[in-house]
């Protein structure tokens, strides 16, 4: 009788715990997860925007082709010298304060940017925006991992970078509006584009400060049993990776694991940055009676598929615990993409192509990112995460300046989107190279 009294004890702690971990886990994702998404569409916009601005802006400033692809590649340089120095301090500082000074100054520097007087001005200012911006999408992937498991982490990360989709569905109509209608005092509309979509940057960044939670122990919205339960959660769970890998922060810098990931994020982002750069001017050359809006509607199709494919995609993911071929087979799917968008001259067929490498690209993202995350915690996490991030992030010049340099040599771009797709398909190589759990490695 004791014994059957102590097994249904046991299952009703075990219910209840269930159930304590899954309201937990739904009022976390319901309050930090919609406004890391706003701030992350609010990072893509000025990013993303410089493809559209490239309508009428490279008429303008007298910007080639390989110009053109340089001056997208220069963001690159300052974002990635300054990325794991950026992530550390939030590690150290908080991500309270450290993203809002992030969103801030990045917005200020987008802004200026519209007030340029010639190419040279505007290579600078986007070196400097990359300084600004540096460390905000790794300190992003950190910052989650103060809140979620790993069984969710795949989730979270890609309902964050939903924001990379949904940017391009809402921000091409808008921009294509901006560049055909707004013309005030005199001012080029590509120069209103850059200042208009700049401003939520800066008021996003005040709102972080007073919004933001810096971590569940100190959330307002959890009630102590609800913080006791994730910071337990939390600790078993770096508990093991210690116990398994022990890479401290000075070894994420000698781990193989850390440079592998890397280079799969490198050739992976070689064809997300392409399709941000130059998909605006690919719509465009489709017909010549596309009016700067048709290009922003038209823009909206792949970003759709990628972000059903993005959800779809991170959801299967959590669910079986599988990241490698998770991730490998959206890039498969991106790389061929590129190549059947270098071999055709149809617009439909094109738009099919870039709806395939819209949903390769982005569905990559959430499998991919969860990976780190098996086996780097504290420091090492933040400089771990940021280091994949800044070795992969050196594709932002690469991918659009490659393209921007075979159309300026051939006056075509199909070597240019033949590169992108091989290193796409490269990519997925790297990922099926990859073990099947991270071994442990002590540094």
């Amino acid at each position: 009788m004791q014994e059957e009294r102590s097994k249904h004890e046991t299952m009703r702690t075990i219910v209840t715990d269930s159930a304590l971990g899954a309201r937990t886990i739904r009022k976390m994702q319901r309050r930090i997860l919609p406004f890391i998404f706003l701030l992350y569409v609010v990072a893509y916009l000025d990013r993303f925007n410089i493809g559209f601005a490239a309508l009428t802006m490279n008429r303008d400033l007298a910007i080639s082709s390989q110009q053109y692809g340089l001056l997208v590649g220069m963001f690159f340089f300052g974002y990635v010298l300054f990325e794991v120095p950026s992530n550390l301090l939030l590690h150290r500082i908080g991500a309270r304060i450290w993203m809002a000074r992030i969103l801030i100054t990045w917005g200020m520097v987008a802004l200026l940017t519209g007030f340029v007087r010639n190419v040279h001005e505007l290579y600078i200012a986007r070196f400097l925006l990359g300084v600004a911006e540096a460390g905000y999408y790794p300190g992003v992937v950190l910052y989650l991992t103060y809140w979620f498991r790993q069984r969710e982490r795949a989730h979270a990360i890609a309902v964050v970078l939903l924001g990379v989709p949904v940017t391009s569905i809402f921000g091409g109509p808008i921009s294509g509006m901006i560049l055909d209608h707004i013309h005030w005092l005199g001012l080029s509309s590509w120069r209103w584009l850059l200042v208009l979509e700049a401003l939520p940057s800066v008021l996003c960044g005040v709102l972080a400060y007073f919004v933001l939670p810096e971590r569940p122990a100190v959330a307002k919205f959890l009630t102590p049993e609800e913080k006791t339960w994730i910071l337990e959660e939390l600790a078993q769970e770096r508990e093991t990776t210690v116990e398994k890998h022990q890479i401290t922060m000075p070894g994420t810098f000698l781990s193989p694991r850390v440079w592998h990931l890397g280079l799969i994020q490198f050739t992976a982002l070689i064809g997300t940055y392409s399709l941000s750069s130059w998909m605006p001017q690919v719509v465009k050359a489709l017909s010549s009676h596309y009016s700067n809006t048709v290009v922003g509607w038209l823009v909206v199709i792949p970003q759709v598929v990628g972000l059903i494919s993005m959800v779809l995609v991170s959801r299967s993911s959590d669910r079986t615990l599988e990241r490698r071929y998770h991730a490998a087979i959206p890039v498969v799917a991106g790389g061929t993409g590129w190549l059947l968008l270098s071999a055709s001259s149809s617009p439909l067929v094109s738009m099919v192509a870039l709806s395939l490498i819209a949903g390769g690209a982005y569905s990559f993202f959430g499998p991919f990112w969860s990976i780190p995350c098996d086996f780097l915690t504290g420091y090492a996490a933040a400089s771990g995460i940021a280091l994949i991030n800044s070795i992969g992030n050196v594709s932002g010049f690469v991918g659009p300046f490659a393209i921007g340099f075979f159309k300026n040599k051939t006056g075509s771009m199909y070597w240019g989107l033949v590169f992108v797709g091989a290193s796409m398909l490269l990519s997925a190589v790297l990922l099926a190279l990859l073990p099947n759990k991270a071994r442990a490695r002590a540094i």
